[in-house]
């Protein structure tokens, strides 16, 4: 049967090769010349190359790319890790790392959203003070074993548990937390908490294997660097130097990680000791993406962060004086600071509150000799210059503004930023001198025991901007944030309502009465809130950045970055 199905299938195309009109061809093609045969060929051959190319160009017009798996990301950074834990991370280089490993209920999208990671859905009771969590049924941890409530259950009471000393204990001190069944988890506030949601972004640690280890011994464990979590990435090996710093981590995609796993196949930190070798290492080609490395062409994301120089009324009794604040604060150049200094990567503010879409910020002086202008003002409350002893004296108040020390971290950008106020200050005639901490020693021997007259710092505003840590009345000692000392009873009454209140709209009226009040109060000399930048290679794509918290909200989408990709007919891209 085969063989006779096959005959019948060679005397078929012998019969349509011997067909008149190919056959008359062929003896055409037979009286050619060897030359003008071997031209007949080339032409023939040529356009079916033609055709082929053609038909191509024609395929790859009508196939799209998408994004497709493989690939590597090399990150430096300034800094060393030691702890890779989202109960301890201290540090950037911490953070950056225990954002990849872990994750939580929430996550943040790359558009600055809250999204659902481990949980499946959540519900908020009518009160405003009890939250119901329902974990995916395949949330599992980077070793395949499943992510419980009881995971989650442990993680907030290692948080809430003082010993610890954990950066998360105020954020979860007095917050009730219960597992209702093995993949539903309750949380219960004290009262309405509006950024609550917002906390649940903590990455959650497994039990199983954290349980037996007590508190003292938590910072000592191996799996500080060797950790597991359900996060997109894993730890898949650490180098350190002769003296145990680690030098390098590299991470290794996450094929359990509950949103699918990441497109890129892995990324390596390699840290640095200054940020000049960072520099160095991002212009030779050593590392392939930095943050707050200014280069041509580097992505930006506004940074929640506002810095100015902060006024102790405590310390030096002038700086009590509305006049002499306004004075001080209208006698710099913000823009020519946000230009020269910051070279164009900050926006000059005049209020506590980050540019963003919810509050009007208070406009910038944008004309005028900003020193007369500090002049005048002192001078319409009574304040004369004198030259001999280079000070404003106020002869009825029996006050005099002098010699003013800022207080400032020993960074590049807070040194220069320090530099220009101190220049604009003393073209207003009052000598300035400045003295640089390291960040530790700034934060423990000036900050909190509020041992400063005149402090450069910055605020870092959550992502809610919830400000009463910063502008609170009750928060004007250590452990408090309110570094200004400023109190205003109006003030108050605003921040607790804003926190309080789940109305978008209210909080945000909120908010801008706060921006207004503070602001005219003069309590600090605001400055800038500067630019986040982030240098990554050209054919890395999908990096959306939200609005930036900390460094580590860059990785808020790196889950769909990609560097390799497939061409296909949109039918199959769906």
């Amino acid at each position: 049967m085969n063989g006779i199905g096959g005959s019948n299938w060679r005397e078929h195309l012998r019969r349509s090769w011997d067909s008149p009109a190919l056959l008359r061809i062929e003896e055409r093609i037979r009286g050619f010349s060897p030359g003008d045969r071997a031209i007949f060929y080339a032409l023939v051959a040529l356009f079916g190359v033609a055709s082929i190319v053609g038909l191509y160009a024609l395929e790859q017009s009508l196939l799209i790319e998408i994004p497709s798996y493989g690939g590597s990301l090399v990150e430096g950074e300034v800094g060393s890790p030691q702890f890779i834990n989202p109960l301890l991370a201290i540090s950037d280089a911490d953070r950056d790392l225990s954002s990849l490993v872990y994750a939580g209920l929430m996550g943040l999208s790359g558009s600055g959203g809250l999204v659902p990671v481990l949980t499946e859905s959540y519900e908020m009771s009518a009160d405003g003070r009890t939250y119901t969590f329902t974990l995916r049924k395949d949330a599992k941890f980077a070793d395949g074993s499943p992510v419980t409530a009881d995971d989650v259950v442990f993680t907030v009471w290692k948080a809430q548990n003082a010993s610890l000393k954990s950066p998360k204990y105020a954020d979860w001190s007095g917050v009730g937390v219960k597992a209702l069944d093995p993949r539903t988890v309750r949380f219960t506030l004290a009262k309405p908490y509006a950024p609550f949601l917002g906390l649940t972004t903590l990455g959650i640690l497994p039990s199983r294997l954290w349980q037996n280890i007590s508190s003292e011994e938590f910072p000592f464990s191996t799996l500080e660097t060797n950790p597991v979590g359900a996060g997109p990435f894993k730890v898949a090996s650490v180098s350190r130097d002769a003296s145990g710093l680690i030098r390098s981590v590299q991470l290794a995609e996450n094929p359990q990680y509950v949103l699918g796993r990441p497109y890129l196949d892995s990324i390596r930190f390699d840290f640095y000791s200054r940020s000049e070798d960072l520099a160095a290492a991002l212009a030779n080609g050593g590392v392939e993406s930095a943050y707050d490395v200014s280069t041509k062409g580097a992505l930006t994301a506004p940074y929640a962060r506002v810095f100015g120089v902060f006024f102790n009324p405590s310390e030096k009794q002038v700086y009590a004086r509305a006049e002499v604040r306004k004075a001080l604060s209208l006698a710099l150049d913000r823009q020519d600071i946000v230009d020269t200094v910051l070279g164009g990567y900050a926006t000059a503010v005049m209020g506590p509150v980050p540019p963003g879409e919810k509050v009007k910020q208070t406009p910038v002086p944008q004309s005028g000799d900003p020193t007369a202008t500090a002049a005048q003002i002192l001078q319409s409350a009574g304040w004369a210059y004198d030259g001999s002893a280079r000070a404003w004296k106020n002869a009825s108040a029996k006050q005099t503004l002098d010699r003013i020390t800022i207080r400032t971290s020993n960074v590049p950008e807070l040194k220069n930023v320090a530099s220009a106020v101190k220049a604009d200050w003393e073209r207003l005639g009052v000598p300035v001198d400045i003295e640089l901490y390291e960040p530790g020693d700034l934060s423990q021997n000036v900050i909190r025991p509020r041992k400063y007259e005149a402090l450069l710092y910055g605020m870092v505003i959550g992502r809610d901007q919830d400000l009463y840590a910063f502008w609170d009345s009750q928060e004007r000692n250590d452990p408090g944030l309110n570094i200004a000392l400023y109190a205003n009873k109006t003030v108050d009454a605003l921040l607790e309502d804003s926190r309080s209140t789940a109305d978008e709209e209210k909080r945000a009226a909120d908010l801008q009465k706060i921006e207004d009040l503070v602001a005219a109060d003069y309590p600090a000399a605001f400055i800038y809130a500067p630019d986040f930048t982030y240098a990554v290679p050209e054919d890395l794509r999908g990096v959306e950045l939200p609005q930036i918290i900390t460094p580590s909200d860059r990785f808020a989408a790196v889950a769909t970055w990609y560097r390799a990709t497939d061409s296909v007919w949109p039918f199959f891209a769906r």
